[in-house]
């Protein structure tokens, strides 16, 4: 059988790729002959991502609870994955970093949706006393979410917002603004208001690492390259309406979904139960009282003093 000429041309390409590198094209094709053919299984590790889930009690619904949560990590990779190629490239193509932006919205999309799996796919009896064994972890722990945050994001914007007005435009040390960072007023004892032993965890595994990403990414979040290209007189039009939405999806959403959760599970007259890490969740996920806002420069005066509420109204409509 005589090889057609599509084949040559490639046998030749190979020949031409390998001998650039000082490899013998030879070699190669004798480990392809004995090579087996891929699988999927073998291609996502499948067995390997079906034996992640180790429950900690019998309850059947811990088990949704861990896959639950592992797939937000995935997607929270998955936006990683989009932010790193706009942030960390010197890119000046618009319509790339728009595309990458609508790829992170559609990512917190999906979350924000599959929330009712949280909300109204675990039996409440059941989660309420599976739960304990698993203090002090929480979600809060969620190194890849601020991560996000960290990309999406000038730094002072994830400051707490009583604390902001400490540092001035010529004074933003990242070590310094990080002592006053948003979330860790939602890691504090509901008594005494101590830091949670879920704060002092995820402080002494993640705070150097997350520091040194914000000081790496000084000048180069997406808040950044948006007004970049604004000076530089580009359309901005389409990203800026794809960065005001992944803001909603991010900061209002997101957030929201993890309240309506907390509310059916944790909210009981006349006392609220303390979520897992002690978190003071009730002051912690409203955005009305965060006012936690990545682009405040792309929304008007009265969206600013009304952010969250159209979320707010929306879900009170449907009930």
């Amino acid at each position: 059988m005589e090889l057609s000429e599509d084949i040559l041309s490639r046998v030749k390409q190979l020949q031409d790729k390998y001998a650039a590198m000082g490899q013998d094209l030879v070699s190669y094709l004798d480990g392809l002959l004995h090579a087996d053919y891929l699988t999927y299984w073998d291609y996502i590790h499948l067995d390997t991502l079906l034996s992640l889930q180790s429950p900690r009690t019998s309850f059947p619904d811990e088990e949704i609870f861990i896959m639950y949560h592992q797939i937000t990590e995935l997607y929270f990779k998955l936006s990683l994955h989009e932010l790193k190629q706009v942030c960390l490239s010197p890119t000046d193509d618009v319509a790339f970093v728009t595309s990458r932006v609508k790829r992170v919205n559609r990512y917190f999309r999906n979350l924000t949706l599959s929330f009712e799996v949280m909300v109204d796919g675990m039996d409440p009896a059941q989660f309420l006393k599976f739960r304990m064994s698993l203090l002090p972890a929480s979600g809060f722990q969620s190194a890849q979410y601020r991560m996000v945050e960290i990309y999406a994001t000038d730094f002072i914007h994830l400051v707490d917002k009583d604390h902001r007005d400490k540092f001035s435009k010529s004074d933003r040390n990242i070590r310094d603004q990080f002592s006053y960072i948003y979330w860790k007023a939602g890691a504090t004892e509901l008594a005494t208001g101590k830091k949670t032993l879920t704060l002092q965890q995820f402080e002494a595994k993640y705070s150097d690492e997350l520091i040194s990403l914000a000081e790496s990414l000084q000048g180069r979040t997406l808040a950044t390259k948006y007004t970049e290209f604004e000076a530089a007189g580009k359309d901005v039009s389409e990203l800026k309406a794809a960065l005001r939405e992944l803001d909603v999806h991010v900061n209002v959403n997101w957030p929201l979904s993890h309240y309506k959760s907390a509310v059916r599970y944790l909210q009981k007259d006349p006392e609220d139960i303390r979520a897992t890490g002690g978190t003071n969740w009730q002051k912690y996920l409203p955005p009305r009282f965060q006012k936690r806002i990545f682009y405040p420069e792309l929304w008007t005066e009265e969206e600013l003093t009304e952010w969250g509420k159209a979320w707010v109204l929306e879900t009170l409509s449907k009930m």
